[in-house]
């Protein structure tokens, strides 16, 4: 596409995360600071609050990054949940094999993970909880939060917490049934928008990155890019990845004041005007833009690899050598030790390329198009996305995650079997298998997925939407419920489509609102899809 136009080697402003592109600014490194202060503290909690796309998930994954070695991580994505489920999800984000009697006893899960608890302190080994998204907690679920962390020796407490949400979550906390929770908080931060100076270092900073050598976006432009975004990161990607699009087909070297606005338009659908226009008409454009820049981010599928296809994907599989542990029997490796072997050198497109294979998918090597680009040729698609371990086993689906090789490098490995207490992993011509709190300390949720959607065109359906895609949803449901679809069916998403996209939404962990985007229709098609799809798990997954 454009990267070749403008001499970069990558895309700069892709949404998928990767530390190579981090940029600290004064308010990302304070916060940053507070967070591993706050990290090195024994027991109690950490707050990270900011509004959407400022930034918070990619300074947790840099406090993540330096995190000590001897820290198991446990990470909830979704926190709407009841006190059980909470439990339940923590006790298995730390690959603890539960028993059966303590499935839906609240009791039996807290002093199974208080065993767990004071067997890692006494091998000196910390536990951390991270929360995303914790201002969607429930007062109930606050409430056994701050049980938790009673959970304590005679000297410390056993459980570190960190809270990351949206400015609601101050409020939140705020209130005054859970002043005793707010109490026990050791460290707190607020990430506000990049400030213009800001904003034009985070432009150059990542096209400086990609390989550029050239002054891509001019001084007015990157004045321009502050106005329309807001100062919000995540917005500036996306308006700047149209915007040298737009100029690329126009075969423009720089990206005009003008260019920006017109690419704005064109993403968020509505009219952007010239910075002279009366101020209050700027503000609420830029709120629109924040608005619909967090949609798209929600439901874009995954950038592409700028890179040409490497030909070991397709190589034979080299079993690893027996790891330093076994868990049930199986033999663990060490993902240091994984990621250092010779043979588990790969790429993102090695990676994806193993996936589409997984999928009965025919990949080639050595052509123009890159794994998800062939995947598409064969009406598969790539979607990137950012779950937990246990959303993972509710999709039942293999995936490529994206692990923390140390330092700035980012490792693309293939998990194609997730067990109760380890992960079989393909990295490159090596297969092993490692344990989930091994894994859950490279690897910060976020994941590549390949799916063959129902229809054409996938977007999020709702309340009034009309159409095939409405008309397939009905039936995709009906067929989940047992249910035998009369005729056609209406493609009208009315009252009775929303009350079953609900009850398919409770019954899988998914927030019940009733409007299937793209999560839901992926835990749907997992739930009815044929035996012989790829799967996660070895019992096959729920369907209902």
């Amino acid at each position: 596409m454009y990267t070749a136009w403008f001499g970069l080697h990558e895309k700069p402003f892709a949404i998928t995360p990767d530390p190579r592109y981090l940029y600290l600014s004064a308010r990302h490194a304070e916060a940053l600071a507070h967070l591993v202060y706050g990290l090195g503290e024994a027991g109690g909690f950490i707050q990270l609050t900011g509004e959407v796309g400022t930034g918070k998930t990619t300074t947790i994954r840099s406090v993540l990054a330096r995190a000590p070695k001897d820290a198991d991580i446990a990470l909830i994505i979704n926190p709407r949940m009841s006190p059980v489920e909470f439990v339940q999800t923590i006790c298995e984000e730390l690959g603890l094999g539960l028993p059966d009697s303590a499935e839906g006893n609240l009791k039996e899960l807290v002093d199974l993970l208080n065993r767990y608890l004071l067997k890692m302190h006494a091998t000196g080994r910390r536990v951390v909880l991270i929360v995303d998204e914790a201002q969607n907690l429930s007062p109930e679920v606050l409430e056994q939060v701050r049980l938790l962390t009673n959970l304590e020796t005679e000297s410390q407490k056993l459980l570190q917490i960190i809270l990351i949400g949206q400015p609601e979550l101050r409020e939140l906390l705020g209130r005054n049934e859970l002043r005793q929770l707010a109490q026990r908080i050791t460290a707190r931060y607020h990430l506000d928008p990049l400030s213009a100076e800001e904003t034009e270092a985070y432009v150059r900073h990542r096209l400086r990155v990609a390989g550029a050598s050239a002054e891509i976006f001019p001084p007015a432009a990157l004045r321009e890019v502050h106005r329309l975004s807001g100062g919000i990161p995540r917005v500036i990607n996306i308006l700047c990845d149209r915007a040298l699009l737009a100029a690329y087909t126009r075969e423009e070297r720089q990206v005009s004041r003008r260019l920006l606005r017109q690419s704005a338009t064109e993403v968020f659908s509505h009219r952007i005007a010239p910075n002279w226009v009366t101020p209050a008409v700027g503000v609420l454009g830029a709120l629109l833009l924040l608005g619909a820049g967090y949609t798209v981010w929600r439901f874009t599928p995954w950038h592409r690899a700028a890179t040409p296809p490497a030909s070991t994907a397709a190589t034979p599989a080299v079993t690893a050598p027996a790891g330093t542990a076994t868990t049930g029997g199986v033999a663990l490796s060490s993902i240091a030790a994984v990621l250092a072997d010779p043979a588990a050198a790969t790429t993102a497109e090695d990676a994806l390329a193993n996936l589409l294979q997984l999928w009965q998918g025919q990949y080639r090597a050595g052509t123009a198009d890159d794994a998800c680009t062939q995947a598409e040729q064969q009406q598969f698609e790539c979607v990137s996305l950012r779950a937990s371990l246990a959303e993972l086993r509710e999709l039942n689906r293999p995936a490529v995650l994206l692990l923390n090789a140390g330092g700035a490098s980012v490792q693309h490995v293939l998990l194609s079997e997730l067990g109760a207490e380890s992960a079989h992993l393909k990295v490159g011509r090596r297969e092993a298998d490692v344990s989930i709190a091994d894994l859950s300390r490279s690897w910060f949720g976020d994941i590549i997925l390949m799916w063959k959607p129902p229809t054409e065109t996938v977007s999020s359906l709702a309340r009034g939407a009309r159409g095939p895609a409405v008309r397939e949803l009905r039936r995709r449901l009906l067929q989940w419920n047992n249910a035998v679809l009369v005729g056609e069916g209406s493609a009208t998403y009315d009252d009775d489509l929303a009350n079953l996209v609900e009850d398919f939404q409770k019954s899988h962990h998914l927030t019940p609102d009733g409007v299937a985007g793209l999560d839901t229709q992926l835990m749907l098609d997992s739930a009815i899809a044929l035996a012989s799809s790829p799967r996660l798990t070895r019992d096959g997954g729920s369907t209902k």
